[in-house]
């Protein structure tokens, strides 16, 4: 049962927020829904969840019509600047902002709607040629760079850290990130905060957290493996 799996999860994080004494509150749990047909979100609404996750905007933009009001979407995939102006306003947060020009989009379709739109700012930390992500060497100049767009919130940090079979070997890749989104909360730039981590999935979410993560997103530790078939 999905809410089994959920249920695991949600132990797991208590787990390693006791382990580095965190305060459980700290963390938020995103449901990474992408591919899952519309009945698995609802099993594990009804369990608790409220913070769903998905990577396509055509498929977030159709739960978003089925599921309840109170859920918290979070647009963590691969966005492309047409596409914008379909989710600007109708999710809770843009995790994989990793370009001036898609920022500026942003801003362009926030304006339209009087919105003001928070984002996280995509890292590349391991520098891997397959993923999206500014570099980190980058990452402070073009925060600076956002922060002058009047409708766009920097709220932090975002990164997909390597597909690796011992947790314990992203541990420094999230010890990097972490560190980076402190030396930019240092320089204290205006319309920028480092208040979210958005770092951790399936096989590494314990380890994220013991190195600092406030967001994990967690797809087949609770929906199981992702079927690109049944697409909903």
């Amino acid at each position: 049962m999905l809410k089994d799996n959920l249920k695991t999860v949600e132990e797991n994080i208590n787990l390693a927020c006791a382990k580095c004494g965190r305060d459980r509150s700290e963390v938020t749990l995103i449901a990474v829904s992408k591919t899952k047909p519309l009945e698995m979100l609802e099993e594990i609404y009804e369990a608790g969840a409220r913070n769903f996750g998905e990577n396509k905007v055509q498929e977030l933009c159709d739960k978003i019509e089925l599921m309840p009001n109170d859920v918290e979407w979070h647009m963590i995939g691969h966005l492309q600047r047409n596409k914008v102006k379909y989710i600007v306003g109708r999710t809770s947060l843009i995790h994989s902002v990793d370009t001036y020009r898609l920022a500026e989009e942003i801003n362009v379709q926030a304006k339209k709607k009087n919105v003001t739109v928070p984002i996280l700012v995509e890292v590349n930390i391991a520098d891997e040629e397959t993923k999206f992500g500014t570099s980190a060497s980058d990452a402070i100049l073009l925060v600076e760079e956002i922060a002058s767009l009047e409708n766009v919130a920097v709220k932090g940090l975002m990164t997909v850290a390597p597909n690796v079979s011992n947790p314990e070997d992203n541990r420094l890749y999230f010890r990097k990130i972490k560190q980076l989104s402190v030396d930019i909360a240092e320089k204290k730039i205006d319309n920028v905060s480092m208040q979210v981590l958005s770092m951790g999935m399936t096989g590494d979410y314990m380890v994220a957290i013991e190195e600092g993560a406030t967001m994990v997103r967690v797809g087949t530790g609770i929906f199981g493996e992702r079927n690109y078939v049944h697409r909903r």
